[in-house]
């Protein structure tokens, strides 16, 4: 007898060949082996993922969207550079929007919410090691994000989802470059001490902290690496 999917369980939608182009360019792009300001055009990068320039021409479009390369007309393209304008702006208006989720988490959150984000808050990673890289950025982002969809207002969590999508590039780069294990941590138990105590003030002032810490130790890493790109 056939099985057939239920109305609401709809099937997966195939990976188009245009997807595994931009999921395939979006990752070496965040975690650097497509270095920022890096010149690329259609048939290298064609080349490079043995596909047709059709595909890699429409991810390349998407990627633009995501504000991770640059087209210029009869030039080709180029991936983002890294700014310093850029990383303070982003750090600015990260740290307006999770100071004020983390408020509101404080006071709304559940036990068991902040149970799951006390596991989250404590993932390491080895410096030089790029799969504990890749899962300590992906644990990052989920600690902000449980914390932005505690706050429970939508859209203030789709707003920082989606900064927190902008900055993971950044965060690859800094831990890449420094290791990042004390301070996290140490910024991140704050954050849910805070959470705990339902203490909205201090959840704030927790959460608005580590943004400027974080900023402030990304830059002063990128800025002494020579290799990171970073324009002024």
């Amino acid at each position: 007898m056939t099985t057939m999917n239920r109305i609401d369980e709809p099937a997966e939608r195939p990976r188009s060949l245009a997807d595994r182009a931009y999921e395939s360019l979006r990752r070496d792009i965040i975690n650097c082996t497509l270095k920022p300001g890096i010149q690329m055009n259609e048939q290298s990068l064609s080349a490079r993922l043995e596909m047709s320039k059709t595909p890699v021409r429409e991810a390349l479009g998407r990627l633009i969207l995501d504000g991770l390369v640059e087209g210029f007309p009869r030039r080709g393209y180029r991936v983002t550079p890294v700014r310093v304008k850029d990383v303070t702006d982003l750090f600015t208006i990260r740290k307006a929007l999770e100071g004020s989720a983390a408020e509101l988490a404080a006071v709304r959150m559940s036990d068991e919410e902040l149970d799951d984000l006390e596991e989250t808050a404590g993932v390491r990673y080895t410096l030089g090691e790029e799969a504990t890289i890749d899962s300590f950025v992906e644990a990052n982002n989920r600690f902000h994000g449980a914390i932005a969809r505690g706050a429970q207002v939508p859209r203030l969590h789709a707003m920082i989802v989606s900064y927190l999508e902008e900055s993971t590039r950044l965060f690859h780069m800094g831990a890449t470059v420094r290791d990042v294990n004390p301070e996290t941590t140490e910024d991140h138990d704050r954050i849910v001490r805070a959470l705990r105590a339902h203490d909205a003030a201090a959840a704030r002032d927790a959460m608005v902290q580590h943004s400027e810490n974080t900023r402030k130790g990304l830059l002063a890493a990128l800025i002494a690496n020579e290799s990171s790109a970073l324009e002024l």
